[in-house]
Formats: structure tokens, sequence, C-alpha cells
């Protein structure tokens, strides 16, 4: 089975040295980010457009240490209602440059538009529960469609399959709305990335999600989230999220003059490594969930702890993967 690493907690370091430390844990897979909310870190887009050479040359530096470029990375919002804004065509050009490199996989996210026309920023809809937020909904998805029946064609005619980050902020945060889009475009190479982290604080059993989606996964990302005591008075619909400036610790930016949010103060929540969340008993019926969709899915660990630093976080949750494969 593949078991890797998203290289965006790796930034740091050249690309030869971030795989030798995916190497150096024990682990053969590796996912890079192409784009969208960060810049194509390790991976340099105009060389690998321009020469064959070149691109068998990249490849080469993974198959050297063992390991496989599993996926590209283009998290963003395609959606974004500026026309100008860099997403859209990030992730178009995230799926032909992964036909060149015969990487099979693109992870991102469904994005979110304006709730209606004319509207200028995105706007996350879930609980349409009044008629209003019903036209919301249906506008967004009107948006939606055409799109990803136009990504879907993208991705059959470059044998490239696109896994969509259920996360919430787009209108593709959970299994029902996976369904939703799939079944409205006839998708046949668009499908989900099972990212466990954003289904936990939803109150969803990544499991059960599994076993729902079926097929529709194409590949998961390795990441926990820990509900804190904080959720039983503000919920997980916790939105004390603050502005960061540039120059502050945590400032982020994230393209097309976005930026990452400040964390809340005594969270609802929080992400943290594989194992401090939920227990290795959990991600062995987490990864057995995956293999009996397909044994080859890659499961690839997305640090984002901020209580443990970057190698430390990294070695923690691949000696937690490592023990759930094991026990299979």
């Amino acid at each position: 089975m593949y078991i890797g690493v998203y290289n965006a907690c790796l930034a740091d370091k050249p690309l030869g040295e971030s795989l030798d430390v995916i190497t150096g844990l024990g682990l053969n897979s590796v996912e890079i980010n192409s784009g969208g909310f960060l810049p194509p870190i390790h991976l340099p887009v105009e060389e690998l457009r321009a020469s064959e050479d070149a691109r068998q040359a990249y490849l080469g530096e993974f198959a050297s240490r063992g390991l496989t470029l599993t996926a590209l990375n283009c998290n963003g919002n395609p959606l974004h209602p500026r026309a100008d804004f860099p997403h859209r065509q990030d992730l178009l050009d995230s799926i032909d440059l992964a036909a060149l490199l015969g990487v099979k996989r693109v992870v991102t996210m469904s994005g979110t538009p304006a709730g209606s026309p004319g509207g200028t920023n995105p706007v996350w809809n879930p609980l349409p529960w009044w008629s209003p937020l019903l036209d919301v909904r249906d506008h967004q998805w009107e948006v939606a469609v055409p799109f990803w029946k136009d990504v879907q064609a993208r991705a059959a005619a470059a044998d490239v399959r696109v896994a969509i980050e259920m996360h919430p902020g787009n209108i593709v945060f959970n299994p029902a709305t996976m369904h939703r889009l799939a079944e409205s475009i006839g998708a046949t190479h668009v499908g989900a990335e099972m990212d466990p982290s954003h289904l936990f604080w939803q109150g969803i059993d990544p499991v059960l999600a599994l076993k729902d989606l079926g097929s529709l996964v194409y590949c998961s990302a390795a990441k926990d989230t820990r509900i804190n005591e904080a959720a039983k008075v503000n919920g997980v619909l916790d939105d004390r999220f603050t502005r960061v400036s540039e120059g502050e610790p945590g400032y982020l930016s994230l393209g097309g003059g976005t930026t990452l949010s400040g964390w809340p103060t005594n969270s609802s929540w929080d992400f943290v490594a594989i194992g401090k969340g939920h227990d290795v008993v959990f991600w062995t019926e987490f990864l057995r969930a995956l293999q009996a969709i397909d044994p080859d899915l890659p499961c690839n660990i997305e640090h984002e702890d901020q209580e443990l630093g970057q190698l430390e976080g990294l070695k923690f949750a691949a000696d937690n993967m490592l023990a759930a494969e094991r026990a299979l």
C-alpha cells in the first residue's frame, strides 16, 4: 500500500532533502503541490512542461529513493467568482502536467462561487433551511456543474483522476454533496479525496464515508482532528477566526490576494498529528476500508499539528500510520 507525505510541510527544504526525509520515515509515497493555495514548491513546472528529459530526471529523484509520486495537489477555489482569480487555471494546468508526468491523480477542492450573480466573494451555504438559502444553493450548483463537466472531460481525455477534498467552505464538503456532483457531471474521472480531518469535526465517521463513496474515492490524506472541550460551548461551527497581517506570526498567502485566517484561541477543534485525535485501532480500520476500495490507493500524511515541530510531527504521524498498516 502507498503511505507517504504531502510535501507542503517540507517547503523549507530542497526537493532532494525533502524526499530523503520521507524515505527515512519508512514511507513510499509523495504528493507534490502544483498550485492553488500554495505555489508549486518542489515542482519546476515550466521545465517539466518543456522537456521529456526533464520529466524523466524529475521522476528519477523519486524512483531512486524507492518513492512513487502518487498525486499532484492543487487545492484552492476553482469556482471563485473573480475572473482573474488564479486557482481555476492552476487546476486545469495541473491536469495537463500530471498527464505529461504519468501521474494519475490531481487533488483539489470543488470550490465555492458567489451567492448570486454578480457577487465577488465566495459564500459557503451548508444549511439552506430557509428558501432564500435554497436560491443561493441552486445558483451555486448552476455555476459549478458546467465547470466540473469541463474538468471531467479534460481529465478523461488526459486519463487523470481528479480527487476532490471534501472540505467545508466548498460546495462539496461531505459524501452527499460528492455524490451530487458526480451524478450531475456523469463522473468517470472526478471523485473524492478522503481527508478524515474535515469529516471528524462535522461528526462524520470516515470509515462509513469510505463505504458510502466506494469507487468514487481516488486517494486519501492522513490527517487527524481533536475535538476540544470548547466545542461543548461553541459547537464545531466556530467562527472566531481573525485576520493576520503580513509580517505577523502565522501569516500565509493563499493566492489571488487572499490569506490564511488566524486560528481561534481556545478552539472547538484542532488539526493534530495522526494518533493524537484517534488511535491506531481507528487508523487500522481506516486503511482496511481504503484497501477494500483499491489496495493501491495512496494515503499521504498532511502535517498541520501546531503543537509538534515539522520533523517531530511527521515522525509521530508516520510511526502511527505504519503501525496501523502492520495491524491490517
